[in-house]
């Protein structure tokens, strides 16, 4: 307004100061000159409002934009205030295959559970005297229970089966752990191979290698250590019987078991080495032992090598190798255990079990293994997300020795394959097929003389674990 004033000013100044001789047509020329000055300096005028106008208003939305961060900082602020206050809930829940809850100190809490529904064929030459062979079916497993941590490195774990109608309790126990050490005390496996310690979620066949249940690996009463550092891990225990022993007979059996492990990786090779030893006073009381084994599917009640009762049994004594190579989709596993029963006043039999076995994904997968067994492989590709799940193919030679020292139970030579599918995690079905050669068998064929034969089985699962 006064750059305004002053041009305005100017323009009368020279108008007045026009000399008075000047003549008229000259005065009117100038008088017109004036006026378009004047109309020229009220452009002027206006261009500079209407830029003052402008200044003021982007000063304002400068305000506007300032006020808008405040608030948007004061927003911020209340919001971390008040996730501060929800760090002070009482827990926190996280899905891994079921809800985890995780409360405040280290507390947590996880349901667990499998359900494996099995399908079953064996067919065994004409003339075999038995009415468990053919079709058959069942539930195998389904087992619930939980497991979690307590504060200052405490952790449980109580897993039961209620598949057969009944409750079958699995594993119940505590344990603690720092450092790479562990101690666990209750109703939990012994320490007796990766074949028997690698959960039946993630064996590579419906069943375990056949020594497994031949010479009763279970789980058993007692407490472990192990230790657990770098490529070493080493375990021992002293255990009694099994939780349904203890409890139909109190049977005041006790054993030691030992196993340790060397599993180097070699850039992406996984290698894992291992050795075990059992030993077990079965009591007080002289016992009688039995080893037997299905043929390969479980839900047949036949068993084609059979000890029978084995009077005068004192002590069992048990030593295993083991060895196992991962290496990108393929892997490879073998096991072998001696097993010998001591008996009053006769000679004491070793039996032989033994199992090498190869597989390979057909898919951009790989078999998971920690803490010296095998774990549930991790799906890359898993249905639903664009993938066809992980694809398996297995092939496994199992044999099965109790013939020894005037005791008679037979042997199994198994030709085994299996393919396995896992549309995502927690989720696969198994196909095995088996060809079994054996010897010394029991059932004879209708004559009772031909005790060599070979069966052919066929079985499939259905399962989901969480």
């Amino acid at each position: 307004m006064r750059f305004t004033a002053k041009l305005l000013a100017a323009s009368a100044l020279a108008t007045f100061s026009i000399p008075a001789h000047a003549q008229a047509s000259d005065i009117d020329a100038l008088k017109a000159e004036i006026a378009e000055l004047k109309a020229a300096l009220d452009i002027l005028s206006s261009k500079v409002e209407a830029q003052s106008q402008q200044n003021t208003q982007t000063q304002n939305e400068v305000e506007a934009v300032k006020t808008t961060a405040i608030e948007a900082k004061t927003t911020a602020d209340n919001a971390q205030a008040v996730a501060s206050q929800t760090s002070d809930a009482p827990f926190d829940i996280k899905w891994k295959g079921a809800p985890e809850i995780t409360g405040k100190g280290g507390w947590s809490f996880k349901p667990r559970g499998r359900v494996q529904v099995d399908v079953a064929t064996v067919d065994a030459p004409n003339g075999v005297n038995n009415s468990g062979l053919g079709f058959s079916n069942e539930l195998r497993r389904v087992r619930l229970g939980a497991q979690g941590k307590i504060p200052g490195g405490f952790g449980y774990k109580i897993y039961g089966d209620i598949a057969s109608g009944g409750f079958t309790l699995n594993d119940a126990y505590f344990d603690y752990k720092n450092n790479g050490f562990s101690v666990t005390i209750g109703h939990f496996n012994a320490y007796q191979g990766i074949e028997e310690l690698t959960s039946s979620n993630d064996t590579s066949f419906i069943e375990r290698a056949a020594f497994t249940d031949a010479f009763n690996f279970e789980r058993r009463v007692g407490i472990g250590l192990a230790y657990n550092k770098g490529d070493i891990l080493l375990q021992g225990g002293v255990f009694t019987d099994n939780n349904e022993d203890l409890n139909d007979d109190g049977n005041n059996a006790i054993g030691l078991d030992g196993r340790i492990v060397f599993a180097p990786k070699l850039g992406d090779t996984q290698l894992h080495f291992g050795a075990s030893a059992h030993w077990r006073d079965l009591g007080d009381a002289i016992s009688a032992s039995r080893f037997r084994q299905r043929p390969l599917v479980h839900p047949t009640d036949v068993r084609f090598i059979d000890t029978g009762s084995i009077s005068n049994a004192e002590e069992e004594t048990n030593f295993g190798l083991e060895a196992a190579v991962v290496s990108g989709r393929f892997h490879a596993q073998a096991e072998t255990h001696w097993f010998t029963v001591s008996r009053a006043g006769f000679e004491n039999p070793t039996f032989f079990g033994g199992a090498v076995e190869a597989g390979i994904y057909l898919t951009d997968d790989r078999r998971q293994y920690k803490g010296g067994y095998f774990k549930g492989i991790k799906v890359k590709n898993p249905v639903g997300q664009g993938g066809w799940g992980a694809l398996q193919f297995n092939v496994r030679y199992d044999r099965l020795d109790l013939n020894d020292a005037a005791i008679i139970g037979g042997t199994q030579d198994s030709y085994q394959a299996s393919l396995i599918w896992n549309p995502v995690n927690n989720v696969r079905f198994l196909l095995n097929y088996g060809l079994l050669d054996y010897s010394d068998v029991v059932p004879a064929l209708a004559d009772g003389t031909d005790t060599d034969y070979s069966v052919n089985v066929l079985g499939a699962r259905a399962q989901i674990n969480f």
